[in-house]
């Protein structure tokens, strides 16, 4: 069983972390499961399992990050979340890769679950709250808003990156594009 990630509770639907016999880089083990997201760290590192990332041991040997602590929050405009909850979003929890640099819903005063990337189609099956939340994001005009959200794709780009708050449940997120 994988490790808990209170902010990234679907690792492997999101495809962050992936079946795989490699061997951990950290603890030089093979369980079973590899992180295939980013990491941000002065050596490259390319094999982490899921348990060094929860445990903070990856962190630590690599003085790593797996998502940008400044982008927590998009840099205080979504707001800002204590240093316990940054360090764990930052350095104990599964990153996500995006087409820019990758920014981490907050609300509520703590971060989001982040539930994965998405495309027109998902963003409809999530409803008009989301999409409403995305269209203001994007920044697009009324009149350019209908074609930036058709050309949307949760593999290509333009791509939504889809949380949900854990305390009120609210949808958000933001896109970007290539």
């Amino acid at each position: 069983m994988l490790p808990n990630f209170k902010y990234h509770p679907f690792p492997l639907e999101t495809g962050v972390i992936g079946v795989s016999d490699g061997i951990c880089q950290c603890c030089g083990q093979s369980r079973g499961y590899i992180y295939n997201g980013p990491v941000y760290a002065a050596d490259e590192v390319e094999a982490l399992c899921p348990w060094c990332i929860a445990d903070g041991s990856a962190a630590v040997k690599f003085e790593a990050q797996f998502t940008d602590i400044e982008g927590i929050g998009d840099f205080g405009r979504w707001g800002k979340v204590s240093d316990t909850v940054a360090d764990e979003v930052g350095r104990r929890t599964p990153g996500f890769a995006g087409w820019q640099q990758e920014r981490w819903w907050v609300h509520c005063n703590d971060a989001a679950a982040y539930l994965g990337p998405a495309g027109k189609e998902e963003i409809k099956k999530y409803g008009p709250e989301l999409v409403n939340v995305l269209r203001h994001e994007s920044g697009t005009s009324e009149t350019s808003w209908p074609y930036y959200f058709d050309a949307m794709d949760a593999d290509g780009s333009p791509t939504a990156y889809v949380f949900r708050c854990l305390h009120c449940g609210e949808l958000g997120g933001y896109s970007d594009c290539d």
